[in-house]
């Protein structure tokens, strides 16, 4: 339920707000909304990202009759992400049935700071912020290193 795509010239590595195709993000994300899987919601919702090597990757939600195992957009946006050869995410954006930017969940949240980092870029419904932003004061891989190395 995810598609990928080359489209190395629409994010460079180092990005910033003005270095992103946001449009063209966008249009992905809302391209994605027709491979939504969601008949208990009714609330499909579209995920794109570039990756930090200019990949355009698109996810969509993944709905069970047992809520709680619900694959959000964003869940499947990191499946493209490792299964496409891996990486971080650069620049995201997701949106719902309407096309509008919606902010992704807590547990989204999370999903991204892991694939993305601080330095994530994310469009939301009041402008492009930083993932740290979206995610302030965010428990990340950092903090499992500090407890092992201090264990040593």
């Amino acid at each position: 339920m995810v598609d990928v795509e080359s489209d190395v010239d629409s994010v460079d590595s180092a990005s910033s707000v003005d270095s992103v195709d946001w449009e063209n993000l966008r249009a992905a994300a809302r391209g994605a909304l027709d491979k939504a899987y969601a008949p208990y919601s009714h609330y499909p919702v579209g995920a794109a990202a570039f990756a930090d090597d200019g990949r355009l990757l698109t996810g969509a939600n993944i709905e069970n009759a047992a809520y709680g195992v619900t694959l959000c957009a964003e869940c499947s946006l990191v499946s493209a992400l490792v299964m496409s050869g891996g990486g971080r995410f650069a620049a995201f954006t997701c949106v719902n049935a309407l096309g509008e930017t919606i902010m992704p969940c807590g547990r989204c949240r999370q999903i991204l700071w892991e694939h993305g980092g601080p330095e994530l870029l994310v469009d939301t419904p009041q402008g492009v912020v930083a993932m740290t932003e979206v995610l302030p004061q965010a428990f990340g891989p950092g903090d499992l290193d500090h407890v092992r190395e201090a264990k040593r």
